[in-house]
Formats: structure tokens, C-alpha cells, sequence
């Protein structure tokens, strides 16, 4: 009887150790993946029972179109593996989590820019696994802002689109927003979408879609006139209003698009947002830190003083914050304070202690993720600013209970917001120093 003999665990084995036999016509291709690692149980699996090798459809459409040089697959794309009787296959899946030819980049977490200004992104692009665009930093922060779009080299979206596609290369996913998600023909989205995957690729292209709320077609307009406040409250809309960001992200999932569901505040958001099968969800964490900070100090100084005069600040504040809809100034102080209460309570903090970090948000989404059946969705965290949005971002992906769950993470800022924290204090001083002494033994 023959004693089938396995390879140690410690041994670095890839495909090529098979030695199997090409299939005709492939042996460019089955070079790009010959090196691909497998573990020995795989190997042991595998020897004796294949004898040929292939690659998949998916590679060799992948590599003929970003052109990939000779014995190399493209960054953000894992290497697959299948068997087809007695043929190993080998082929591409996109994940961002990957670098050129197959190999893991440095950390779980992906980083992200919220940006549409190629002269910006260049410096980071290499750097980056998904760019944000939405129309304001589009037109209002790019096309339309001479001082970005110097020479007004750019004359429309679809040139932005097309340029930062050159600039961050395959391995980067770009989510891009609907111009007008409230468009109520949806194959005129469709045709919008069909558009921008042209442009970046089946394999790159993301659709922004944000969450709705009461805004529809016949009142979005509201907001681009007067005093751009809704007349409706921001929980009071119609089903099918509120429900329309989602409906749209999963009509957008059915057309075979990945989709970046977005406008995500609360807690209460990601259960529902998680039933159109998003590939990203998100938690936007600057506003809720700073509003809540300013509804506990007006909520404490009224609870102090007894003095009116602060509810009223607090209406104003409120309605300014869209938490109530235009024409509330004569509501009543008790529907002021109770719905001052409501988004505390939301937010996890509370007049007596306002020490949250405000990632309440960030800690529920990643639970709700572990909890779905919806493996490759990544949550974006975005919206941030000051010295100590990212810096505890950090501190909560090294927290215990997140271990397993980091790589499901992309965090997105501005890129200049990002670059601050690369340096220290520390920095400036021991360059003082280290040029000091390079400049005294020139």
C-alpha cells in the first residue's frame, strides 16, 4: 500500500511546483500566475488528481485591459483558485485589499481620499484602495474652482472621471455619486451609471448612492432656494421618499454595480441600509461630534438655569441642523428639548458626560457587518477634521473586539487630511538636528 507523503507545513510552495501541463495557447497568461503561493494541504489536495493548467476568462479579460505587463496580474485582484475535472483553474476576483500579482498590501485597512483633483491624488494614489467623488467636490471643490483646475485644463465630469482613473491605476476602486439621485426615470440613472462604468472599468467603477430621507423629486428644489431648508421633517417623509435611496441602491445592485450606499449618521441606518447589498456602507462621524457637543452645552446651560432664553438657542440650532424643518420656530419648547434628547440619545452621550469620541456609529456598523450575510461589504469611514477624528479612528481598529473585522475597513479623508498625521513635532526637531549635522560635514 502506498503512503500518500505531505509536504511540511513550513515549506513555500506555489503553482509551479504542481508541474502540470499547459493548456494551448496560454502559456503567457498560466506565467502571470505560476508563482501564486498555496498552503501544503492544497498542494497535497492537488498532486495526483490535476494535470493541466489554466487561467479563467476574468484574467484574461483583466489583464488586456490595463494592459498588464508580461508574467504580472494587476493590483486589486486576488487570485483564485478551481478545479475543472483534472484542470487546476486559476483566476482573478476583485478585492481591493490586494496588489499587483496576488500579494496582500501592507495593512487590512484600506485608505481612501475623498477628492476629484488629479494634481491632488497624485501624491497618495499609491497609496489608496477607493477614491470618493460626490458633485460638490466634483464641481464645486474641482472643475469649477480655478485654483484647482488650473488652466481650466478640465471642462467636464467625464474628463475628471477619466484622468483620476489614469492616476490611480487599476487596484482602486472609485465610487462616484449620481448627479441627481432623485431622477425619477430611472434609465436615464442607468444610462449615468452605464457611463461611468465605461469610463473606469466594470472591475473599478462604484455608484454613490445616498440615502434619501423625505427630499423627492418635487421638493428637492426646496433646498436650492431661500433659506434651503425642507419643509418636511428629516423623519417624516413618505415610505417611499425615505425608502428610495435604498431601492435605487438595489435596482443599481441588480444591474450587476458594485454600490457605495452613503449618508449614514446613525446607529439605526445599517440594518436597513444592509438590505440593498451595498458593497460599501458608511459612518460620517465629524457633524454628529461637533452637534452633539453643542446640544449637551445648551441643553446643560437650560437645565442649570432654568433660563428659556437657551431653548431658544437650541430651537435655532436645531432647525439650522435640519433636526427640525423650516417653519419651527414656534414650536413648542417641550418639542424642543425632546427632540434635543432623541439625537443625544442616539448618539450615546448625555448631558452628565460628554466624553464619547463619537464612534459609536463606526463600533455598531462594524458589528452589524460581522452579524450580515454580506461578506465583502466594507464600511467607509469618512467626514472627519480636527486633531482627533483619525488619530481615535486608529485607537479603535487596534480595540480587541474589532481584530477580525478590520480589514472590512476604509477610511477616507481629504488627502491633505491625512498627510497631517504622517508627521510630529518630533519630526521638525531631529531634521533641526540631523540636517545641522549633514550641513556642518559638507
Amino acid at each position: 500500500m502506498k503512503v500518500q507523503s505531505y509536504p511540511p507545513a513550513s515549506l513555500n510552495l506555489t503553482v509551479e511546483d504542481l508541474d502540470l501541463e499547459c493548456q494551448p495557447g496560454q502559456r503567457d497568461d498560466v506565467e502571470r500566475i505560476t508563482r501564486t503561493p498555496i498552503d501544503p494541504d492544497t498542494f497535497a489536495l492537488l498532486s495526483g488528481r490535476v494535470k493541466n493548467i489554466e487561467v479563467g476568462p476574468e484574467l484574461q479579460k483583466v489583464v488586456t485591459y490595463f494592459k498588464t505587463p508580461k508574467k504580472e496580474t494587476p493590483s486589486g485582484f486576488k487570485r483564485v483558485l478551481s478545479l475543472k475535472r483534472d484542470t487546476l483553474v486559476v483566476d482573478l476576483r476583485r478585492d481591493i485589499s490586494y496588489d499587483k500579482n496576488g500579494e496582500l498590501k501592507p495593512t487590512k485597512v484600506i485608505y481612501s481620499a475623498d477628492s476629484a483633483n488629479p494634481y491632488e491624488i497624485e501624491p497618495i494614489a499609491p497609496f489608496l484602495g477607493n477614491l470618493t467623488c460626490n458633485p460638490g467636490i466634483i464641481y464645486d471643490l474641482f472643475l469649477n474652482n480655478p485654483e484647482a483646475n488650473v488652466g481650466n485644463k478640465f471642462k467636464d465630469r467625464d474628463e475628471v472621471v477619466t484622468a483620476l482613473g489614469d492616476v490611480l491605476g487599476p487596484g482602486c476602486d472609485m465610487s462616484i455619486e449620481l448627479n441627481n439621485p432623485f431622477e425619477p426615470d430611472f434609465a436615464k440613472i442607468l444610462d449615468e451609471a452605464e457611463r461611468f462604468r465605461e469610463i473606469l472599468s466594470p472591475w473599478r467603477v462604484v455608484i454613490k448612492v445616498p440615502h434619501t430621507g423625505p427630499v423627492n423629486h418635487e421638493n428637492y428644489r426646496q433646498l436650492l432656494t431661500g433659506d434651503g431648508h425642507l419643509d418636511t421633517a428629516f423623519d417624516k417623509g413618505a415610505t417611499a421618499d425615505m425608502l428610495r435611496g435604498h431601492n435605487l441602491a438595489l435596482k443599481l445592485y441588480e444591474h450587476g454595480f458594485k454600490v457605495n450606499f452613503t449618508l449614514m449618521f446613525e446607529p439605526h441606518q445599517a440594518q436597513m441600509a444592509l438590505q440593498a447589498r451595498p458593497a460599501f456602507i458608511n459612518a460620517f462621524i465629524r457633524h454628529r461630534r461637533m452637534q452633539a457637543s453643542r446640544i449637551v452645552g445648551l441643553l446643560k446651560a437650560y437645565e442649570l438655569s432654568g433660563d428659556t432664553y437657551f431653548v431658544g438657542d437650541l430651537r435655532k440650532y436645531l432647525i439650522a441642523c435640519d433636526f427640525l424643518p423650516a417653519g419651527s420656530d414656534g414650536v413648542t419648547d417641550d418639542a424642543v428639548l425632546t427632540r434635543a434628547r432623541e439625537a443625544l440619545a442616539n448618539r450615546a452621550v448625555t448631558t452628565s458626560d460628554n466624553s464619547s469620541d463619537g464612534l459609536d456609529t463606526v463600533r455598531h456598523n462594524l458589528r452589524a457587518l460581522r452579524q450580515s450575510n454580506l461578506p465583502d461589504t466594507r464600511l467607509i469611514i469618512c467626514s472627519m477634521e480636527g486633531p482627533l477624528n483619525y488619530p481615535d479612528i486608529d485607537r479603535l481598529l487596534m480595540e480587541p473586539e474589532f481584530e477580525d473585522m478590520v480589514d472590512r475597513v476604509v477610511v477616507t479623508a481629504e488627502p491633505q487630511y491625512l498627510a497631517r498625521f504622517t508627521s510630529t513635532n518630533q519630526v521638525v526637531s531631529y531634521q533641526r538636528r540631523f540636517m545641522a549635522a549633514a550641513e556642518g560635514n559638507d
